[in-house]
């Protein structure tokens, strides 16, 4: 499963791959890693239906991962589902403003975060294998 990981930085893209590790629980498919940098090569690859789960990081520059979600459920059809990864806890309200579907925040809990992502690659698989009839 295409899960994107996007961040300005590449310390917080190597923590939240650590975090996903091959796959973030035994019952969810191996996880293939794209790591994304900027939010047009991100744009692009969501425009292409290159994702099937997104990782965005609240606090990347200059784009920041909430409203980059924002845009993306209000522009993208079928949509893939969002963790999102803020600053603080307290922010998680901004979490749900911008649509994301799970929330975890910085510093990465690797359990945390492995357990909302792979939350959200159950979900994926079903909607998945709903839309195929199955």
């Amino acid at each position: 499963m295409k899960v994107v990981v996007y961040s300005h930085d590449a310390d917080t893209r190597a923590r939240m791959q650590l975090a996903i590790g091959r796959r973030p629980a035994p019952d969810v498919p191996e996880a293939e890693i794209i790591p994304v940098a900027t939010e047009p090569a991100l744009i692009r690859l969501l425009d292409a239906g290159g994702a099937d789960v997104m990782v965005l990081d609240g606090e990347a520059q200059p784009a920041g991962g909430m409203g980059i979600c924002r845009q993306a459920k209000d522009e993208i059809h079928d949509c893939p589902p969002v963790l999102l990864v803020v600053g603080r806890v307290d922010d998680g309200w901004l979490a749900t403003w911008s649509g994301a579907d799970a929330v975890t925040s910085h510093p990465i809990d690797p359990v945390a975060f492995a357990a909302a992502l792979a939350g959200l690659m159950r979900q994926r698989a079903e909607h998945r294998s709903a839309q195929a009839g199955g």
